[in-house]
């Protein structure tokens, strides 16, 4: 695998925006996202600028890229920083420091390639590599009917939390939280 694992920049809200757009238009996006093409393609770039410039510098949030020599995005994750009494953007509140990777995509051509385990160790490796603060536990959620994706999580060291959430009031489906604890 010649790809390189690193933190998105800024100015490359374009970039991130077309990966985004090409995530939410895969077969598996409808288990997969809580977002839609079609809500997402209507987004003025400011939202995009501010999503992406968000996601290279902030220590709320990072999101990681998987980049070829020719500069092609393979894939990507994004880490939420949550604490105890913060705002909960989905599941339960945090009792302890936590992670929480959400926005996981690889490009068909490149699945199986490794692009996917690399990304997740990235991602998990910034958040034990916090300070303040030090992080407890990284977590995810997977739609019920997404068996790949939850058979991927488990072989990475995910472990089945027992909470789950509605997907949303007009969706009676549930999402399943898995964890990896700090050692």
């Amino acid at each position: 695998m010649d790809y390189v694992m690193r933190a998105v920049r800024a100015e490359e809200w374009p970039a991130a925006r077309r990966l985004r757009l090409e995530a939410l238009r895969d077969p598996a996006a409808p288990v997969a996202f809580l977002d839609s093409y079609e809500a997402a393609v209507e987004r003025p770039d400011a939202f995009w600028q501010e999503r992406t410039a968000a996601a290279a510098e902030g220590r709320d949030v990072r999101q990681f890229v998987a980049e070829s020599p020719e500069g092609v995005w393979a894939g990507t994750v994004t880490v939420l920083v949550e604490r105890p009494g913060d705002d909960v953007r989905f599941g339960e509140a945090p009792a302890v420091d936590q992670g929480h990777l959400v926005g996981v995509f690889v490009r068909p051509e490149a699945r199986g390639s490794g692009v996917a385990d690399a990304l997740f160790r990235v991602a998990v490796d910034w958040c034990w590599s916090l300070a303040a603060p030090q992080l407890e536990r990284v977590r995810l959620y997977v739609h019920e009917d997404n068996p790949r994706a939850a058979a991927f999580y488990r072989r990475f060291g995910f472990v089945p939390s027992g909470q789950r959430m509605p997907v949303s009031a007009e969706r009676p489906e549930w999402e399943l939280e898995y964890v990896i604890e700090r050692t």
